[in-house]
């Protein structure tokens, strides 16, 4: 529940630093350069070995590309076009764009009948989500393209770092650093060039800026990691699903954004398309047509 208020918050605060003026890229390189001070802050007081092999370096500058740079940008823009709420729930497909991409470049996922209706039902919640049958005017359907942009970088990173980057002996915390520098690097170079020169936001921009980098982009990290070690990948990943309740609450609280009923119902749609695509394959040697055999009894310790 944690991980998800930070992560939902997000998106309020992303549209706090828009709303002030700032350029969608300068958004996203103060995001990432306070979340690299968090994370060099967390390092050195876990006495994390940095990396210095130039491959790990490479593989994080990729990361940082598809996992930061890019789609940091992309929803800062769209946060420009359409309310946060709409943002936070768009947000909910990326489990959905990293199986797509999984599928494609990770050896062991497999395309099953259930795993494609779940990729159709997502998209068709996607649709529920943006209003189709209204018209879509020229700034939600801009935003809404920009965060589903977003979605889709973070599915490509996601499949990329599962490949090249998550293994080897580095700390979780070390890594994200790393990836984190080579994102504010690529922000720096790239935000004088897309948006000329820095632009003063305001102090409760810069406040917004502080905590979207600090916490909903440095330690939302170390959260996500000690979740991941102590409950599990299966539970630590259905923040996915509460994320999207945190930032219509927000957005709607503090923002004073309205909500649609399709807003509820596509978001719906898409998690029931999520948890379709989440249900395990059959095994190559599996007889799907025999009858399942009992599992173990809760408590037995007892492996199939």
């Amino acid at each position: 529940m944690l991980l998800s208020a930070v992560w939902g918050g997000s998106f309020t605060l992303i549209k706090v630093a828009v709303e002030a003026g700032l350029p969608p890229v300068q958004v996203a390189l103060g995001r990432c350069l306070f979340g690299a001070l968090a994370l060099w802050v967390i390092c050195a007081a876990q006495g994390a070995a940095v990396p210095r092999d130039p491959r790990t370096w490479g593989h994080a500058a990729v990361v940082a590309v598809l996992l930061n740079s890019v789609p940091f940008t992309l929803v800062a823009f769209g946060e420009s076009k359409v309310d946060s709420v709409l943002a936070g729930v768009l947000n909910a497909t990326t489990p959905l764009t990293t199986l797509a991409f999984a599928l494609l470049v990770v050896p062991d996922e497999r395309v099953t009948r259930t795993r494609l209706a779940g990729l159709l039902l997502g998209f068709a919640g996607v649709l529920v989500l943006l209003g189709v049958w209204r018209g879509l005017d020229g700034d939600v359907l801009a935003g809404g393209l920009a965060c589903l942009g977003a979605t889709t970088c973070y599915g490509a990173g996601f499949a990329y770092t599962r490949r090249f980057f998550s293994g080897g002996p580095h700390r979780a915390s070390a890594l994200s650093a790393v990836q984190i520098t080579c994102a504010t690097v690529q922000l720096g170079v790239a935000a004088p060039v897309l948006s000329g020169a820095p632009v003063w936001p305001g102090a409760h921009a810069l406040l917004a800026l502080v905590v979207l980098g600090a916490v909903s982009t440095g330690y939302a990290y170390v959260i996500n990691l000690d979740l991941i070690r102590e409950a599990g990948p299966t539970v630590s990943s259905t923040v996915t699903y509460v994320t999207p309740l945190w930032s219509t609450a927000l957005g709607v609280v503090l923002l004073a954004e309205p909500v649609g009923w399709h807003t509820f119902a596509g978001g719906a749609v898409v998690i029931g398309g999520i948890l379709l695509t989440r249900r395990p394959a059959p095994r190559p040697d599996q007889d799907l047509t025999a009858p399942a055999r009992p599992g173990p009894r809760p408590g037995t310790g007892q492996v199939p």
